[in-house]
């Protein structure tokens, strides 16, 4: 059910081009292309692309945003500046006959692929097993971050799962620690299993009031292969538990180190700390606000005159965040001076967007992601539980 991609070699022409050819040709294609074309892209993209873009924003709100606009506009093509599962969810919420297109198919997640399809059903199996052969008769409700595969989504809504986003997670938790799409019965143990970035899960439970230290507990699909049972946590921690992480993580925002925390409180104490949550624990923990991207953009927006920030969330983004804040006075720099760029996402770039958008002028789709009906189905019910919940908060902290 989990998909591969692979991006071929797009023609020398598009490679040689220089950035200015680049960003005309692709003006010329879009007024070309009209209302028929709608073009997405994320807050990591960088510039370049960002200056083509219909709408930004972050995976999930494009998503939603793409499917009100195809209907207004009657758009057949959306092009997602982004990566695979961004281009999954355009694909399931969009109006049926959408084609969507990711301009380079090597643009993936690696948090999302560290939750395969397979490794979360051995998953399923492997830990309701032990639960049983530890005489308990505990439930547990999976919950994916919408930063996973469609795969992963439709494996959480096959088993009474949701979806979350950063802001709304502590939402989520509690619909899921209360039974989920079924609600407990009296005395019913209910467990959650969330997927696939252990930074967020962790943070958003102890958020929730749970001891991570104690009520958490670990799984790591590597370690199941190397041939530990449960994915390296113990028969103890796993019945202790009342949350069981997935061991994925965010290549960028890991960059992110509580030294860094540290070394701001000394060198600039002014500097208010703001963080995404899927930073580390330890990071959150030293940090003075956590929450989504959209909550880091309205709090540097809402920012006092004079005001210093310090924001740990990926290298474009902050960049852009600080341009603009420094023309109200608002000094805004990223946290660490280490390269925390999404390297993924950067293979979006100007000559493979071209590239799309000239084919598409002469009749032809490259690059269609399309989600297999079955898992459209149970991901679209993931994704549904999610929506049909009150929003919840932007942050974990603050």
């Amino acid at each position: 059910m989990q998909l591969t991609y692979w991006q071929p070699s797009i023609p020398d022409e598009y490679v040689r081009s220089s950035a200015e050819d680049l960003g005309a040709r692709i003006t010329r294609r879009r007024q070309e292309l009209a209302h028929r074309l709608l073009i997405l892209g994320h807050h990591y993209q960088t510039d370049e692309v960002i200056q083509h873009a219909d709408f930004t924003g972050d995976s999930l709100k494009l998503s939603q945003l793409a499917a009100e606009a195809v209907t207004e506009r009657g758009a057949e093509y959306v092009v997602f500046c982004g990566v695979h599962f961004m281009a999954e969810s355009a694909d399931l919420l969009g109006p049926e006959g959408t084609v969507v297109i990711l301009p380079d198919l090597s643009a993936g997640c690696s948090m999302a692929d560290m939750a395969d399809y397979e490794d979360a059903l051995d998953a399923w199996e492997t830990l309701h097993e032990e639960l049983r052969a530890q005489g308990s008769d505990a439930r547990i409700v999976p919950v994916t971050y919408v930063n996973s595969s469609a795969a992963i989504k439709a494996f959480v809504g096959m088993h009474g799962g949701a979806c979350c986003t950063s802001s709304n997670a502590s939402a989520v938790f509690e619909w899921a620690l209360a039974g989920g799409a079924e609600p407990a019965g009296p005395g019913e143990e209910i467990k959650l299993l969330f997927l696939p970035d252990q930074h967020l899960g962790r943070n958003t439970a102890a958020a929730h009031g749970i001891d991570v230290a104690k009520r958490t507990a670990l799984y790591d699909p590597k370690l199941v292969r190397q041939g530990k049972h449960l994915g390296g946590m113990s028969e103890r921690q796993l019945v202790d538990a009342r949350v069981i992480l997935w061991a994925g993580h965010c290549s960028v925002h890991k960059l992110f180190r509580p030294e860094h925390c540290d070394e701001l409180r000394v060198s600039d104490p002014q500097r208010t700390i703001l963080v995404h949550p899927e930073c580390c624990k330890e990071v959150v923990d030293r940090a003075d606000l956590a929450g989504s991207t959209e909550f880091i953009i309205r709090t540097i927006e809402n920012a006092e005159p004079g005001s210093k920030w310090a924001v740990g969330t990926e290298v474009h983004l902050v960049n852009r965040i600080a341009k603009r804040a420094a023309s109200r006075g608002v000094d805004v720099k990223i946290l660490s001076d280490c390269q925390c760029l999404c390297t993924t996402m950067y293979r979006i770039d100007q000559a493979h967007l071209c590239w799309v958008l000239d084919n598409l002028a002469k009749g032809k789709v490259v690059n269609q992601v399309s989600v297999h009906p079955e898992a459209r189905k149970h991901a679209l019910t993931a994704l549904g539980r999610m929506l049909d919940l009150p929003a919840g908060v932007a942050g974990v902290k603050g």
